[in-house]
């Protein structure tokens, strides 16, 4: 199996230009993310609207992703989810052939699957590449768990099973996993919680903030993983406004609105069903990201 990749991740946004997406700004913010000192880019998940993305726009995000991270030697993990098995083994593969170093599937939505569902899904998608895999658990999106006793059975029966983003908000959980399971890479997918999920043992972050401070989430992952984790929590306290305002509405809402009042997209466009901020939040953002040194812009 190749390189397995831990540190500091971006869940990429995906930037639209009159309803399309506009790659040429998506590659200006890779190449700003690779600036920034990111360890590796992840395209097309939650962060990026990969629920309302066709097919066709998911796997050019990938190739777009791809073309501009290797010109540095940035790594990509690439989303690869559905609730759909065959879909998403279709997306891994896809992944694994245009380059993607990993690539991040997220828990079966929706159908609600056993765990025996959720294990042979997994399982299915894993043994269809060779490159490896992130599991990704987000019960409040997903409306199901990925229990440590599945993600054990994962980790212990599938070669190229390495990883999991953990986003359910649970430092007992991050606790249980890598108590039980040392060598499994555990992963924060809250940025709140970034520092204490390295303080326990955690292996990096897939972040939101970091789409418009990738700097600061790079300082302060590098900085725990090196041990000193004095800098990484002054880091992260220095982060506190900024990562609760960006979930005051539902994610991507309150990114793409900073991003776009930062500078850093052209145009303020979501996929409906997704709608942008209301004018009160867009006053809190606007408010909170002046207290910010936004680079790059």
């Amino acid at each position: 199996m190749k390189e397995l990749i831990t540190g500091a991740m971006t869940a990429l946004v995906t930037p639209f230009k009159n309803g399309k997406v506009d790659h040429e700004q998506y590659a200006k913010l890779i190449e700003r993310q690779i600036r920034g000192g990111i360890d590796a880019i992840v395209p097309v998940g939650t962060t990026g609207e990969s629920a309302t993305l066709t097919h066709d726009e998911h796997k050019a995000c990938i190739e777009t992703a791809v073309a501009v991270s290797k010109k540095s030697g940035t790594k990509v993990v690439a989303g690869a989810g559905s609730n759909c098995t065959a879909e998403a083994i279709d997306l891994a593969q896809f992944a694994q052939k245009h380059g993607a170093d990993a690539v991040l599937s997220v828990c079966p939505y929706y159908n609600k699957p056993t765990q025996e569902g959720i294990y042979q899904h997994y399982k299915a998608i894993a043994k269809a590449v060779e490159i490896p895999v992130m599991l990704y658990n987000v019960p409040g999106r997903t409306a199901l768990d990925i229990a440590p006793e599945t993600v054990f059975r994962l980790f212990d029966e599938v070669p190229n099973i390495y990883a999991i983003k953990e986003a359910t908000g649970s430092m007992e959980r991050t606790i249980h996993l890598k108590a039980k399971r040392p060598l499994l890479v555990v992963v924060s997918g809250d940025d709140a919680i970034n520092y204490p999920i390295m303080a326990t043992g955690g292996n990096g972050c897939i972040s939101v903030t970091s789409n418009l401070l990738p700097n600061m989430i790079a300082d302060l992952i590098h900085s725990a993983q090196a041990g000193d984790f004095a800098s990484a929590k002054a880091i992260s306290d220095a982060l506190y406004d900024i990562n609760k305002v960006l979930f005051i509405e539902s994610n991507p809402i309150p990114i793409k609105a900073a991003m776009y009042a930062a500078g850093l997209i052209e145009t303020l466009e979501y996929r409906l069903p997704l709608t942008p901020p209301t004018a009160e939040h867009m006053r809190k953002i606007e408010e909170v990201i002046k207290k910010y040194e936004i680079a790059g812009v």
